[in-house]
């Protein structure tokens, strides 16, 4: 069985025991989390469908609370001497799903 969630603006496909980084949730490492917008669960035989799907959640508990890998921004105008130059790293959470329950 999968589902597909929605969580900080993006859509992920998970399975039972998948790990996946996500955008920053609160909590401590080790916590249980639960991810209610669920916008699709399918086994190959039924399936549903829907913006949010009443009942279904995803069990999820948090592993760690983590840093992306450092993106540079670097601006330049040619011939007017201006060069800025930034990094960013965006906060995640790594997520182990421990188990996916259909309405």
């Amino acid at each position: 069985m999968f589902a597909v969630i929605r969580t900080g603006g993006k859509q992920y496909k998970v399975k039972k025991d998948d790990k996946i980084k996500v955008e920053k949730l609160e909590g401590k490492a080790g916590a249980s989390i639960d991810l209610s917008d669920v916008l699709f669960i399918g086994n190959g035989k039924d399936s549903k469908i829907g913006d949010a799907i009443k009942g279904a959640a995803v069990k999820a508990t948090i592993v760690e609370q983590t840093r992306a890998e450092k993106v540079t921004i670097f601006k330049k105008k040619r011939r007017q001497n201006y060069r800025r130059k930034r990094g960013h790293r965006q906060e995640q959470t790594v997520l182990q799903i421990t188990d996916i329950k259909a309405a």
